[in-house]
């Protein structure tokens, strides 16, 4: 039983990896993704079950919504807007344990 090697060449298109980022890109996916964690690690936090819900569906919406953007400026706004979201979001909780 040997192993079955395949050359890149080889493979069939679909498979193939997409297009490389740039480094830049690469470190914004993850600050966005990081981001998008934070939130849901957060909302977990919520101790009504309705509204874990509906933020949990709320943060998915806007992300998903937004997953296609290309334009740097309106990106770098978007997270901004995201981290204030999630800052509110923890002041409250903070706020509601006290």
């Amino acid at each position: 039983m040997g192993l079955n090697i395949v050359r890149r060449s080889e493979m069939p298109v679909s498979r193939l990896p997409p297009t490389a980022l740039s480094f830049k890109q690469f470190l914004q996916r993850q600050r966005i993704l990081g981001l998008y964690r934070d939130m849901l690690r957060t909302i977990r936090k919520v101790p009504d079950e309705a509204d874990r819900k509906y933020l949990r569906n709320w943060a998915r919406d806007e992300f998903q919504k937004n997953k296609s953007a290309t334009d740097q400026d309106a990106i770098r706004m978007m997270i901004t807007q995201a981290k204030n979201h999630l800052e509110a979001l923890q002041k409250s909780l903070a706020l509601a344990g006290s």
